[in-house]
C-alpha cells in the first residue's frame, strides 16, 4: 500500500469524528432557534398545550400579524437600525484609526494605553449601567438614541482595537515606504493601502458590533424612560409580557423578525469574515 494511501486511511477516523462533533454542536446551536421559529408559528392552542411537539400540521401567521399590528413596531425597528448602523460605521473608522496609531507610532503611555483597552474588557456592563445613567442624565441624553449609541462604541472599541493591532501589524513596513517613495501621502497610504488590507477584520469587529447592539436590552431599558418614540426593537418584545397571561406566540414571532437582520447582514459579510477572523493579510 501506497504511504500516502496508509496516512489517509488513518486519518479518516479522527476527520468523521471531528465532522460528526461540528454536526452535533451544529444541531445544539440551531435546535433553539428551530423552536423559535416553529413556535411562532404555531397557533395558540399547539403553544399552550402541554405536549411540546416537535412541528406542526396547521402553521399560522397570526402571531406575525399580532406583532405587525403593534402601532410603534416599525419605529422600534428603524430606531435598532439607525442605531446598529451608527455604532458599527463609527466604532469601525474610530478603531481603526486608533489600531494604526498604537502599531505604527511610539508614544509615551503606549502600553498604559493598550492595557487599559484589557482592563476594559473585562468590566461587566452592568456594573457600568448606573454610572452611565447619571453620565447620560448629565449630558441630557436620556430618551434619545444618543444614549444608547455612544455607550455601544465605547463599549465596541477595545475589542476591535485589539483585534485590528494583529492586521495594521501584519503589513509591511516596507509597503508603507514604498508608497512614500512613490509620492503617496499618509493620508493616501491610510485609505487607499492599509485600510483594504484591514477591512476583513473591519468586518468581523463590525460583526460583534452589530449583534451586541440589535440585541441590546439592558440599555433600552435604561436610558429610555419617557419617550417610547426613541426605544429600539428589543423594546418591543414587552408588549407580548402581560401580567395575566404571556403572549408566548407573539414572542416569539418577534425574536423571528429580530433575527433576520442579523442573519442577513451575516450573510452579507461572511466572506470577509472567515478572511477576518482567520487573521490573513496578503502582503
Amino acid at each position: 500500500m501506497h504511504p500516502l494511501a496508509r496516512r489517509i486511511r488513518i486519518r479518516r477516523p479522527w476527520r468523521l469524528a471531528a465532522e460528526a462533533t461540528a454536526l452535533l454542536v451544529a444541531a445544539a446551536v440551531a435546535l433553539p432557534l428551530y423552536w423559535m421559529v416553529l413556535s411562532a408559528f404555531k397557533p395558540a392552542g399547539e403553544i399552550q398545550s402541554t405536549e411540546a411537539r416537535p412541528w406542526t400540521f396547521a402553521p399560522s401567521l397570526d402571531s406575525f400579524r399580532r406583532v405587525f399590528e403593534q402601532q410603534e413596531f416599525g419605529r422600534y425597528f428603524l430606531n435598532s437600525l439607525f442605531v446598529a448602523g451608527t455604532v458599527v460605521i463609527a466604532s469601525a473608522l474610530i478603531a481603526f484609526l486608533a489600531a494604526t496609531a498604537v502599531t505604527r507610532f511610539r508614544f509615551r503611555f503606549r502600553t498604559t494605553l493598550l492595557v487599559m483597552f484589557l482592563v476594559a474588557q473585562m468590566v461587566p456592563i452592568e456594573a457600568l449601567t448606573i454610572p452611565l445613567f447619571f453620565l447620560m442624565r448629565d449630558f441630557g441624553q436620556l430618551n434619545t438614541l444618543g444614549a444608547l449609541i455612544l455607550p455601544h462604541i465605547a463599549f465596541s472599541l477595545p475589542f476591535a482595537i485589539w483585534m485590528l493591532r494583529g492586521f495594521v501589524r501584519a503589513v509591511p513596513e516596507a509597503l508603507e515606504e514604498a508608497a512614500y517613495i512613490d509620492g503617496a501621502s499618509r493620508t493616501r497610504f491610510l485609505w487607499q493601502i492599509l485600510f483594504p488590507l484591514v477591512f476583513p477584520g473591519l468586518v468581523a469587529t463590525s460583526v460583534f458590533s452589530f449583534i451586541s447592539t440589535w440585541n441590546d436590552f439592558l440599555f433600552a431599558k435604561s436610558f429610555i424612560i419617557s419617550d417610547t418614540s426613541q426605544s429600539t426593537l428589543p423594546m418591543a418584545l414587552l408588549v407580548f409580557f402581560k401580567p395575566d397571561e404571556n403572549d408566548w406566540g407573539g414572542i416569539m414571532a418577534a425574536s423571528t423578525v429580530m433575527t433576520i437582520p442579523v442573519l442577513v447582514f451575516f450573510v452579507l459579510v461572511q466572506r470577509r469574515l472567515v478572511s477576518g477572523l482567520g487573521g490573513a493579510v496578503k502582503d
